[in-house]
C-alpha cells in the first residue's frame, strides 16, 4: 500500500494514535525514526521530546521534502531528516535513546543486519517500537482491493509489507541483532482511504502495487478491473469515510546492555 506521496497519514490516523502512546516518548529523548516518511511521526517525537531530539531517516527525497515542509510550517526546533538507508547508515554509536518506526522497517534486504546497524545507534537498554502488519490474509486493505484486479496470487516483487507479520519469525530477528523483551500488542483497527469512494477510487490507482496489476492487464480486462474496484470501494463507504479493515502488531524491544 505504498505511493511516493501517498497520504498515509489520513489513511492510518488511528494506528497512529496506538503507536504513539506506545512510543510513550520521554522529554528528554534523542529519537531516530526509521523509514519517517513525510515525518508525521518524527514530529509528535520532536514535540514530546522538548529537551531532546529527533531524527527522521528515510531513503524517499520526495517524502523527506513534504516532511521538511511540514516541519516548516509547524516550526519543530529539534527535528532534522537524513535521507539515508537506515540498514547500512553509519549512525552516531550509542546516541538514542528510542527508535521507532510506522510501517518502515518491513522491507530490509537483510533484516538481522538492518536491525543490529540500528542496534548499534541506540545506546544500551534504549526501547524499539515498530509497527508492522500482521500477515496478508488478515488485511482486507490488501486482499479485497487485489480481487477486485486479478485472480494470481499474491507473489511479492521485492518488497513484502508482510515479512515482520510472523512474531516467531521477528522475534528471531530482533534477538538475533541484539534485542531483548521483545513482545507484540495486537492493533485491530480499519484503514481510511478518503470521505468517499471517488477519492478513495482516484487514491488506489496512485498506489505502485495497482499501476502494476493493471499494467498486466489488457484494455477491456482493466477496464472491468476497474469497476470491480469502484464497486467495491462504494461497498466499503460509511457516513464518515471509505475504510477497510486491518491488523497490525506493534512490537516493542529493548536494545541488549
Amino acid at each position: 500500500m505504498t505511493s511516493d506521496l501517498f497520504d498515509y497519514d489520513a489513511e492510518l490516523r488511528l494506528h497512529n494514535e496506538l503507536f504513539r502512546a506506545a512510543a510513550n516518548v520521554g522529554s528528554g529523548d534523542h529519537v531516530l525514526d526509521i523509514g519517517c516518511g513525510t515525518g508525521q511521526s518524527t514530529r509528535e517525537a520532536a514535540r514530546a521530546a522538548v529537551t531532546g531530539s529527533a531524527v527522521g531517516v528515510d531513503r524517499s527525497a520526495p517524502m523527506l521534502e513534504r516532511a521538511r515542509q511540514l516541519s516548516d510550517d509547524q516550526s519543530p526546533a529539534n527535528i532534522t531528516y537524513q535521507q539515508a538507508d537506515a540498514q547500512v547508515h553509519h549512525f552516531p554509536p550509542a546516541h538514542f535513546d528510542l527508535g521507532i518506526s510506522r510501517f518502515g522497517t518491513m522491507f530490509f534486504a537483510d533484516p538481522v543486519a538492518a536491525f543490529t546497524n540500528i542496534g548499534r545507534a541506540l545506546r544500551p537498554g534504549a526501547r524499539l517500537v515498530l509497527l508492522v502488519w500482521q500477515e496478508r490474509d488478515r488485511n482486507e486493505w490488501a486482499t479485497a482491493i487485489r480481487r477486485t484486479l486479478t485472480a494470481a496470487p499474491a507473489v511479492p516483487r521485492g518488497l513484502d509489507p508482510f515479512s515482520l507479520a510472523d512474531p516467531t519469525v521477528t522475534r528471531g530477528i530482533l534477538t538475533a541483532a541484539g534485542f531483548t523483551d521483545v513482545s507484540f500488542t495486537d492493533v485491530h483497527e480499519p484503514v481510511y482511504y478518503g470521505p468517499d469512494s471517488a477519492t478513495a477510487f482516484d487514491a488506489v490507482l496512485r498506489l505502485w502495487d495497482v499501476k502494476d496489476l493493471l499494467a498486466d492487464l489488457d484494455t477491456a480486462a482493466a477496464e472491468q478491473a476497474r469497476t470491480r474496484l469502484r464497486t467495491t470501494l462504494d461497498a466499503h463507504t460509511t457516513d464518515s469515510g471509505v475504510y477497510f479493515d486491518s491488523r497490525a502488531w506493534i512490537v516493542t524491544a529493548r536494545r541488549r546492555h
